[in-house]
């Protein structure tokens, strides 16, 4: 970092060895010269993002009773109480390629693959999988090229490329579902220690191994590396600018803690066949789904991706939320059959997965970034590609839209779409909003109407 805050590139970083650290928005940073970063008013970028959750919902428990801004806090909903105004509950919307269309069972894993393509994924357990290029790797094609990485694949379970996981459909249909191409599925980082490395990794391979097993060997930051880069910009900003960057750099000190405690401490979990784990990654789901969502919030913040996908699960998953007190697998209880217990085991396990998602939105929320908040300039999609797990039906899902969208989106309301209508016309009016000349993508019969 050699600019001063008068000429402040967005793409200046603070270096070290084997270290660059973007910088967060700053007041600093002159429109004039803010380049691909913003848009051509000078504001922040725009980002999106999809959330998928397994097994379907609860849907007496996710679905609002009213339509638009007075609508009801159901209880799962009421786990993003504290994001009321910046969320959008949309029903009515739906997934064709999901339905079996000849093919029989394996509604889980069509489920997955067709979450962000829209296509009908070819029922097999061989190499010769086809499926459908996603939806956000689609809109990096068109913005991909403005950041350090033009998307990030994200999840908490790892991806698997082969194998019979539903039905007679490879299980790369159900633990991917972020696809390249229709024979490229994009597999998830689920290590937050490998996240934190990437988003922050020197010039070279070479710059960044040597700077983390100096980090290792000395037990030092990676802020350690940066701090006289940091030194001479903190000197000469504005003092506004001084407070985020200093809340920024005490950001990426507490994952770092929390990363190093987790690995200290060997957390690895055990004793759930289809959750394996990596190395470093915490026993406590949630613990470790918090450390993803800070560094995605990161990701943002930086600016070093604008598009990212995050599998809670994969598709199936037949994992027991023993912290939560719930002891049977997943996706044993989603096939119900109208059991009450079943269905408020499921609801549990619904509401443990909002919580998460509310802490992503709670971060986003708190990182200020032009006139309002980096959740402001977000559109990120929760939800899952099957409604009721009993029925494996996939019309009426149950998505949510975060975000404010740069202010194209008048959140803060459940819109109600005739059932039936394409997931997919969704879809083309986010890829529209970031830049992508789009008219149709998978299964789209239009742009879907009534966001802003």
């Amino acid at each position: 970092m050699s600019q001063s805050p008068k000429t402040l590139s967005r793409r200046t970083v603070l270096r070290g060895a084997g270290t660059a650290i973007a910088l967060p928005w700053l007041d600093a940073m002159s429109p004039s010269r803010l380049l691909a970063a913003t848009s051509s008013d000078g504001s922040p970028p725009l980002r999106m993002g999809f959330f998928y959750v397994p097994n379907g919902m609860h849907m007496p428990a996710w679905t609002p009773g009213k339509e638009g801004a007075n609508f009801d806090l159901t209880p799962t909903l009421e786990k993003l109480a504290d994001h009321r105004e910046d969320i959008s509950v949309l029903s009515g919307l739906t997934l064709d390629g999901a339905r079996a269309h000849g093919d029989g069972g394996g509604d889980h894993a069509r489920s997955v693959a067709a979450f962000l393509t829209g296509a009908h994924p070819r029922k097999t357990n061989g190499a010769d999988i086809q499926n459908g290029i996603s939806v956000d790797q689609a809109t990096a094609q068109y913005v991909g090229d403005r950041t350090r990485f033009a998307s990030l694949e994200l999840g908490l379970e790892a991806s698997s490329q082969a194998g019979n996981c539903d039905s007679g459909y490879s299980c790369a249909y159900a633990s991917n579902m972020s696809w390249r191409g229709p024979t490229n599925p994009m597999a998830k980082e689920t290590d937050p220690r490998a996240l934190f490395d990437r988003l922050f990794a020197g010039q070279t391979v070479k710059e960044t191994r040597r700077a983390k097993s100096e980090r290792e060997k000395y037990r030092k930051s990676i802020l350690d590396f940066v701090a006289e880069d940091a030194k001479r910009l903190h000197a000469h900003l504005p003092i506004v600018d001084r407070r985020k960057l200093d809340e920024y750099l005490y950001a990426i000190r507490d994952v770092e803690k929390r990363l190093d405690g987790s690995e200290k401490l060997g957390l690895n979990e055990e004793g759930v066949p289809d959750y394996p784990r990596p190395s470093g990654v915490p026993r406590e789901l949630a613990q470790h789904s918090d450390l993803m969502m800070d560094m995605v919030a990161l990701a943002y913040q930086t600016d070093s991706t604008r598009i990212l996908s995050f599998m809670f699960t994969n598709a199936g998953s037949n994992r027991a939320y023993k912290e939560i007190g719930v002891n049977e697998g997943h996706h044993e209880l989603s096939h119900h059959g109208k059991s009450e217990h079943k269905q408020a085991e499921i609801a549990k396990i619904n509401a443990f997965h909002a919580e998460r998602f509310n802490y992503l939105l709670g971060r986003l929320k708190l990182i200020r970034e032009g006139n309002g908040s980096l959740l402001d300039h977000c559109m990120i999609v929760y939800g899952s590609g099957i409604s009721d797990g009993d029925r494996h039906n996939h019309d009426d899902l149950p998505i949510l839209l975060a975000g404010k969208g740069g202010g194209r989106i008048h959140s803060g309301r459940h819109v109600r779409y005739t059932n039936g209508t394409p997931l997919c016309n969704l879809y083309v009016w986010m890829m529209k909003q970031m830049g992508a000349d789009a008219e149709r993508f998978g299964d789209s019969q239009g742009v879907l109407q009534g966001l802003g």
